[in-house]
């Protein structure tokens, strides 16, 4: 189903934004008791292994060649990239901490995506996205005191936010042609079998991962959602709405993951966050009342039938 309205896109970016905000949480269950790059690298194959099957029961048609180089960026942005980077930061890392440095996930994806579609954003919503990072830099400076963190995982947090930024922008651009559901499907069908070989010789050196319950959840989770089906939403909700304009919504990621990471990861959260909180989500309110180009909404898919 194609997302048409503005609204229903900025609804369903608000639930992929809910659903992404677990993320790294999830992650971090994950990673106590799962080597990272087999998390990483299963996560991808297990999405891609349902993204198939979704492709063929619905008859979607092969992607025009046109099309490729996005899906590829999509496939090494979000399928390999982010959740290779993260899975690594995020054995050191806490995930409250990773989530303020992904905060300027919106202003780099709003930067990628107006370059790949050449397209001229206001002024207003430059100030509104560097004042929207700096006030989530400002929370963690005053609150927490770990804006500096580890090196070595601030470095894979900061190639996180560069994947991410690529495969949603390029992502983004491609959905009004294929559908947010089809552009991820593809791009997780492109990935999963480049990435199968490698966690098939991990699984055989090292044998599978001996972990509990709670390790498990957080790996089906990212499995499941945060690769598949919370793109569904995201994809979706930046044809019909905008990359800029979606993208934006993310900045009230960080209060969401930082809430989640002191339910699921005992991580300590401090009272002002929610000052913060309120101050995002205003500039978040008022980076929608800016005028944006509409999205060109396609009417036909090319290609041909998987």
């Amino acid at each position: 189903m194609r997302i048409t309205t503005s609204s229903a896109g900025l609804a369903a970016g608000m639930a992929a934004v809910l659903a992404f905000s677990l993320s790294l949480p999830m992650t971090r269950l994950a990673v106590a008791a799962i080597d990272p790059v087999w998390l990483a690298l299963a996560r991808g194959v297990g999405a891609a292994a349902i993204a198939i099957i979704v492709l063929a029961a619905s008859g979607s048609p092969l992607p025009a060649r046109a099309d490729w180089p996005d899906l590829l960026a999509v496939a090494a942005g979000v399928v390999l990239g982010f959740p290779m980077t993260t899975s690594i930061a995020m054995r050191d890392a806490g995930a409250a901490h990773g989530a303020v440095v992904i905060a300027i996930l919106p202003l780099a994806t709003a930067a990628v995506g107006a370059l790949l579609t050449r397209t001229r954003l206001p002024l207003a919503f430059w100030l509104l996205a560097v004042v929207g990072a700096a006030l989530v830099v400002a929370h963690t400076r005053l609150t927490t005191g770990t804006l500096t963190g580890d090196a070595r995982s601030n470095a894979w947090l900061a190639l996180a936010i560069a994947s991410a930024a690529t495969g949603y922008a390029a992502g983004g651009r491609l959905a009004p042609r294929l559908g947010g559901w089809r552009t991820i499907c593809w791009g997780l069908a492109i990935a999963g079998p480049m990435m199968a070989p490698a966690l098939a010789w991990i699984s055989f050196r090292d044998g599978l991962p001996a972990a509990g319950v709670a390790a498990w959840t957080g790996f089906a989770y990212v499995t499941v959602v945060s690769q598949l089906l919370g793109f569904f939403l995201w994809y979706g909700a930046m044809a019909a709405a905008g990359i800029a304009r979606v993208s934006q919504l993310q900045l009230a990621q960080v209060f969401l993951t930082i809430g989640f990471a002191a339910w699921i990861n005992d991580e300590p959260i401090a009272p002002s966050t929610w000052l913060f909180a309120a101050m995002v989500l205003g500039v978040v309110i008022a980076s929608q009342r800016l005028p944006y180009a509409r999205p060109r909404q396609p009417s036909t898919i090319p290609g041909r039938t998987l």
